[in-house]
């Protein structure tokens, strides 16, 4: 309160996360803080995707203070934001709230003696031009490619002001360059836990949005917004710690991993076609997992080759770590890293064996090869993927009854509409042929 005062903040967003992944707030104004700082605000859940039927409307807004900032593109009149917990009027946590989700993953690694998970996200995004009305268009902002850099890369001066921006607000920032495909970017912030990792990807899909459109594009975290090219991902790369120790970390091993490294991957391998429907849950992640485009389509693993869907970064101690790379940016991260976790932490609670390592590149095996050396495939669309998670008693377990049947629900509407419409491409193939 008293540096709400000293900054001049005049309102505040109780901000939280539907089951989509979509960043939804309560705005206050500052004469209501002492309300929500003792967690009595109030608000209708019903409105929300994936919440609750309208008869159990009322929710309450649990203000996580560690969150706090305030938004630095507002000079007067500033605006702060507190990320917040979902509660039910008896004071229960709602079992549907993303980021309880993944706390509730998090006690169970804590039962078993990982007092932390480590996550560093790496989300990708396009810059797109706007009309004159600043709707988007599908005009890339340049024709730039893998680090390049300006006149080729138009989008420079817009990512360097996201980076600022972020850096105003707490993030530290390793890394920003252009990614593969013209109009493609990548801004690296620091590995964190994995709440927090979730809160900085849903502030950092906020300010690239934000600081764009004040440079009169349009930042779009699509998987796959263009044909023909890369698609963004979000490699995700974890590591689980007690204490200060890194519990992947193994000096007398050849490749420097744990046994308990080995099985948390061994159980990521094993439940990947499953939670694939939360990791990449569009109709559109799908475009993006095929060959040929960097994106991982299957399930293997290499200490150094990149196609297979998890690879083990060169740096070793306490920055060893597994890094995931089917996630997409429209995932809602405190899920992905709930259905992650929990798989990591099957292998290791069951000591699954893993495979061997796959140094060949895969995009280049015949289907044979991959079948001899087990290697399957993810899902080719968002309905096997539904299909193949409702099968998974682990991961349909780390969402819970309540965030299970409403995604799915959400998903399958999602699936049929796009299986019912009459997309371009079959006008141009079919309507002059027949």
């Amino acid at each position: 309160m008293r540096i709400a005062k000293e900054e001049n903040v005049r309102f505040i967003r109780l901000q939280f996360t539907d089951l989509l992944g979509t960043i939804k707030n309560v705005e206050i104004p500052v004469s209501q803080l002492e309300k929500a700082l003792d967690n009595k605000m109030m608000f209708d859940g019903s409105s929300i995707e994936g919440y609750v039927r309208i008869e159990e409307s009322d929710m309450y807004l649990y203000p996580d203070l560690s969150t706090w900032v305030v938004f630095p593109w507002v000079t007067e009149d500033r605006v702060a934001r507190l990320i917040c917990d979902i509660y039910l009027p008896d004071g229960r946590p709602f079992p549907g709230d993303p980021r309880g989700i993944l706390k509730a993953a998090l006690k169970e690694a804590e039962e078993m003696g990982f007092t932390d998970m480590n996550v560093g996200p790496e989300p990708e995004f396009f810059l797109f031009k706007t009309d004159e009305n600043g709707n988007p268009t599908t005009e890339l902002n340049d024709q730039g490619g893998y680090f390049d850099l300006a006149p080729m890369d138009l989008g420079e001066n817009c990512r360097r002001e996201i980076v600022l921006t972020l850096e105003e607000m707490g993030f530290e920032i390793e890394a920003s360059h252009h990614e593969v495909a013209p109009g493609q970017h990548e801004i690296d912030f620091k590995y964190a836990s994995a709440i927090k990792a979730a809160d900085q990807i849903q502030t950092f899909k906020l300010v690239v949005k934000t600081v764009a459109r004040q440079h009169g594009l349009h930042a779009s975290f699509m998987p796959k917004p263009l044909f023909g090219v890369n698609g963004s991902g979000m490699h995700c790369h974890q590591s689980l710690f007690n204490g200060k120790t890194n519990t992947f970390y193994d000096e007398n091993d050849k490749l420097g991993l744990s046994t308990t490294a080995r099985h948390y991957m061994a159980g990521i391998l094993r439940h990947a076609r499953a939670f694939a429907a939360i990791t990449n849950p569009t109709v559109n992640s799908y475009k993006r997992l095929v060959p040929g485009y960097e994106a991982p389509c299957y399930v293997a693993w290499s200490a150094s080759n990149r196609s297979p869907m998890i690879r083990i970064p060169a740096s070793r101690g306490l920055s060893t770590r597994v890094e995931v790379r089917n996630p997409d940016p429209a995932a809602n991260p405190y899920l992905a890293l709930a259905v992650m976790l929990k798989a990591g932490l099957d292998g290791i609670k069951h000591k699954m064996q893993l495979p061997p390592p796959t140094d060949r590149n895969i995009y280049v095996m015949t289907e044979d090869e991959r079948e001899d050396q087990g290697i399957p495939s993810l899902p080719l669309d968002l309905k096997e993927a539904l299909d193949v998670m409702l099968r998974d008693d682990v991961i349909c377990d780390a969402l819970g009854d309540h965030a299970l049947a409403h995604f799915v629900e959400l998903k399958e509407i999602e699936w049929d509409i796009y299986r019912t419409q009459v997309h371009a491409w079959e006008r141009e193939q079919y309507l002059t042929l027949y």
